[in-house]
């Protein structure tokens, strides 16, 4: 049975607004758990693309190898990986809390070939302190590399012994089993506008990550990027939160420095900078910019993912709220007007939500920035569910 107000907001998104294709959500605390689902292909073993939740994985991976003495984070980058000379001057640890700016000569994603695009990468140079945007995929595309020196195995494997394994996950992989396929969502067409361009993506094959660094490098070849790739069921990635509170996969003290802020601080003007930690979100000061619910306490952390992905723990109150969805079929994803337009020039509203009409006629709902929706229309839903009773919300179906 599905919990009615984990639905309700669920339905803002798949319903009412169109933004979804597909999404099904779980948040739990103690004793108590709620699901609930909506949306085209959506079942208990559907597939997700995690995106950008693959991260956290990552953070969680270098900090269990520090636990254990596998990973000097003080040592150099060049220590472990000595092929990115141009990160002579950058420690693991800076790469970990997205405290320097990595650049590359060339954007990866626009490589003919997955050898270029590994050349590419190897280029990557310290380009100094970040700025007010700290969070970048390439400390992860990098921090992969350190991962597989240090623990003399591929990134999948080292994961799924210090991850995947200790908290019981048989549903999350980099290369997706043939027979398991069928149960991938499907992440495209995608309509973007930037500027003047406009770009009809295809969807990638069923299995194949959407990111389209992940996709070139990764492909269907299992060799998991640090910063996207990984394919997961929602009770995987429920397995995965509730082993991080039990303290399975990582000591209470290594959850605390994974959600120390490393990067925000507050800027002249009053404004702010991203609040991260090892490879995560932390809550910020202005929640509108905080990836992590406000009603979780100040050691919570989390992370989401361009598909339309949400994951985050609260340790010091032992509760989750996780969603994964599809924000990428037949949807508008981004929008960047061109100088002297608006959202409303494209028929959407102020919020990013609506319908635009594409070059040959034909309408796509949008989920430009529906990140922003979710404190109102999901984690109000979550934190409700939550406040509800003691007794165990059973799976949706």
């Amino acid at each position: 049975m599905m919990n009615e107000h984990l639905l309700r907001g669920i339905l803002y998104f798949t319903r009412e607004t169109r933004i979804m294709d597909g999404m099904a959500a779980v948040c739990g605390r103690d004793d108590f758990r709620a699901a609930a689902c909506d949306g085209r292909e959506i079942r208990e073993n559907t597939l997700f693309d995690l995106a950008s939740v693959t991260k956290l994985f990552t953070g969680i991976t270098l900090m269990r190898l520090i636990e254990t003495g596998t990973l000097d984070p003080q040592r150099r980058i060049t220590d472990y990986c000595p092929a990115f000379s141009g990160l002579r001057s950058l420690t693991v640890e800076q790469a970990m809390g997205f405290q320097r700016l990595i650049q590359t000569p060339e954007r990866i994603d626009e490589q003919e070939s997955r050898e270029n695009a590994l050349a590419i990468l190897r280029e990557a140079r310290n380009a100094g302190p970040t700025g007010p945007r700290a969070y970048s995929d390439i400390p992860a595309m990098i921090l992969k590399y350190v991962i597989e020196a240090a623990a003399e195995m591929p990134m999948y494997a080292c994961i799924k012994k210090l991850i995947l394994e200790p908290a019981d996950m048989r549903e999350t992989w980099a290369g997706v089993p043939e027979d398991r396929k069928k149960d991938c969502l499907i992440y495209g067409p995608e309509y973007r506008i930037e500027g003047e361009k406009k770009i009809r993506r295809e969807a990638p094959a069923r299995g194949i990550p959407h990111d389209p660094k992940a996709g070139l490098l990764q492909g269907d070849s299992g060799d998991l990027c640090g910063h996207a790739g990984l394919f997961s069921t929602l009770g995987d990635m429920e397995k995965l939160a509730q082993a991080l509170l039990a303290e399975r996969i990582l000591k209470k003290e290594s959850l605390k420095k994974l959600a120390v802020n490393r990067t925000g601080r507050r800027r002249p003007d009053g404004s702010y900078t991203q609040y991260l930690g090892y490879q995560c979100y932390l809550k910020h000061p202005d929640q509108y910019y905080s990836e992590i619910p406000a009603a979780m306490g100040p050691e919570a952390f989390g992370i989401g993912g361009f598909t339309g992905n949400h994951f985050s723990v609260d340790p010091q109150n032992h509760r989750y709220t996780i969603f994964l969805g599809n924000r990428v079929r037949d949807r508008l994803t981004v929008l960047i007007p061109p100088a002297g337009k608006q959202r409303a020039d494209y028929g959407l509203n102020a919020d990013g939500t609506g319908e635009i009409i594409w070059e040959d006629g034909s309408r796509h709902f949008s989920s430009v920035d529906y990140v922003h929706q979710k404190d109102a229309h999901f984690h109000t839903a979550a934190e409700t569910a939550l406040k509800g009773s003691k007794m165990r919300s059973g799976d949706f179906r």
